[in-house]
């Protein structure tokens, strides 16, 4: 557990016209969480958002997990050992109940596994070297995965355990798409064994967690009720903590982190976390703007857009110096990345137009540029200050800013030029999870976020190497040498590990605060 560093700010003002819809009146036990965004569902399978992943974790549980120093423990499964090189049995935790009072057994993590592997996930590729499950008995699975895979572990912690009998009950048990407005029961109901409970929800406007007091372990907080309200607004959002409306926020604008650093009773927790923000390219054979021919599968027009991003300019204007540049597409604490990973190639907007004009392109063309505008830290305004650079080399960008449920389909279908991706590589904590999910061509559970079209078969060979390579030191050779050849070909044009700020009310008195940037209020602590 990280400390916190009291902080404190001048008087606010009139705060009257950014009253909230939140609870009435709270008590020491009501955590009030004014969240950045909302959940795009309920349901975990629903899309692979680490944000809706990771807040559905207070509801819903694995076979396994992260502790508070990002090691997996125990969770659901209290034990496992190798049967083979491709079966790994699970020994289940007895005595544990769903929220609706239903016994967890092994049904429910065959049916789960089942729902998350189907095609149609959107979750499936957390899972890319599963291949099936088989119950042994009501407190024992045997989990199979291509031969000799030595991350399953890490990918269960993100995989959460649904009732059998509540899918079946609720027509459920097919899996449900937010990005391709696919919906269901499962969409607005939870039943997870959780340290939580959904007790009511109105999406956009607030969700209410109540504590499971039959929860199967040995709770470290002291919250009895979460209201879980999402404010699309950072300046409402920071009012609301400073009016003490809401007692967290896990997402504080990078511009008022002065500010609350000077009011009393405020705490504050700032540090980078291990997610890699990155351009990606579509590369298909014509641009989605005109329909004619893709510059972007010429290597130098790719590195023009490269050199022609100023990173320093960057992080001092745009994000107020307290991001991490960098050439790499992995921070350095993922297993797999070398030194050699972080050298970008040099701002050079000279050079940037000479290898458009060599590349047949010195008028420059027009492309479509896809952001989100409510996922990554300070999204919008970095895609803006690209945009503005690429069209100082002559470019002629066409940007496209707009919700991560607008932008979600029109990545899933190809419908961008240039696009806009973080990825913190979990719940892996490796660096085969972006090669498997993200450089990896399409095929099977491989490239489920590969929304371009990119294909390497040099880098497919060195993935598919590393996933069967028990040797750890041997592994990550192979996965870093798959991240240089990516480097080296200018696939992705990374720019900076992000940011993380969480603010705290008076309230609070302790949160966990890891890289990978989760809120884990069962880990929290009021005063």
């Amino acid at each position: 557990m990280k400390s916190l560093t009291k902080l404190s700010l001048p008087g606010m003002g009139v705060m009257a016209a950014l009253m909230l819809p939140l609870a009435a009146s709270a008590n020491a036990e009501e955590l009030r969480w004014g969240a950045s965004r909302d959940m795009d569902s309920l349901d975990p399978y629903s899309y692979g958002s680490t944000f809706t992943i990771s807040t559905l974790n207070h509801a819903y549980e694995g076979l396994v997990r992260y502790d508070d120093q990002l090691k997996i423990e125990p969770a659901l499964a209290t034990s496992w050992e190798d049967i083979s090189p491709t079966v790994r049995r699970f020994h289940l935790r007895k005595g544990v109940k769903f929220h609706d009072g239903a016994p967890f057994t092994a049904d429910d993590v065959i049916a789960s596994l089942t729902r998350v592997s189907d095609p149609k996930s959107p979750l499936r590729g957390n899972l890319p070297a599963y291949q099936g499950a088989e119950k042994i008995d009501d407190y024992t699975v045997d989990i199979k995965v291509t031969e000799n895979y030595p991350l399953i572990l890490n990918d269960l912690t993100n995989i959460f355990i649904f009732d059998k009998e509540w899918l079946v009950a609720n027509n459920a048990t097919a899996p449900t798409d937010v990005g391709a407005g696919v919906e269901g029961y499962a969409t607005t109901h939870a039943n997870g064994t959780g340290p939580f409970k959904v007790v009511s929800r109105k999406p956009d406007v607030e969700t209410v967690f109540e504590v499971n007091k039959d929860w199967w372990d040995k709770p470290r907080h002291n919250i009895d009720r979460i209201v879980f309200t999402p404010i699309a607004s950072p300046a409402t959002a920071v009012a609301a903590l400073l009016s003490g409306q809401i007692d967290y926020m896990e997402k504080a604008p990078l511009q008022d982190i002065p500010r609350l650093k000077q009011t009393e009773g405020v705490q504050v927790l700032a540090s980078n976390e291990l997610r890699t923000v990155f351009f990606l390219f579509n590369r298909a054979e014509k641009l989605v703007a005109d329909g004619a021919k893709n510059p972007f599968n010429d290597i130098k027009v790719r590195e023009a857009l490269y050199r022609a991003i100023d990173i320093d300019v960057l992080q001092r204007k745009v994000m107020r110096g307290l991001s991490r540049n960098t050439g790499s597409m992995v921070a350095p604490a993922i297993p797999g990345y070398v030194a050699d990973l972080d050298e970008r190639l040099g701002y050079d907007p000279e050079k940037a137009k000479a290898l458009l004009a060599e590349a047949g392109y010195p008028d420059g063309f027009s492309f479509t540029m896809v952001c989100d505008n409510n996922v990554y830290v300070n999204e919008e305004e970095i895609c803006q200050a690209v945009s503005a650079m690429w069209a100082r080399i002559g470019l002629k960008p066409s940007l496209d800013t707009a919700p991560t449920s607008i932008q979600t389909v029109k990545f899933e279908s190809g419908k961008f030029d240039v696009g806009i991706l973080g990825w913190a590589n979990e719940p892996m904590i490796d660096s085969y999870s972006i090669l498997v999910q993200v450089a990896h061509s399409k095929t099977g559970t491989s490239g489920v976020f590969n929304w371009g079209g990119w294909k390497d078969a040099e880098v497919d060979q060195l993935i598919d190497a590393a996933a069967k390579e028990l040797d750890r030191e041997k592994r990550l050779a192979l996965q870093s040498k798959a991240l240089l050849k990516l480097k080296s070909n200018v696939d992705f044009l990374p720019l900076h590990q992000q940011p993380m700020a969480w603010a705290l009310g008076p309230k609070v008195k302790s949160v966990v605060q890891l890289s990978d940037n989760k809120s884990r209020h069962w880990l929290t602590v009021l005063k």
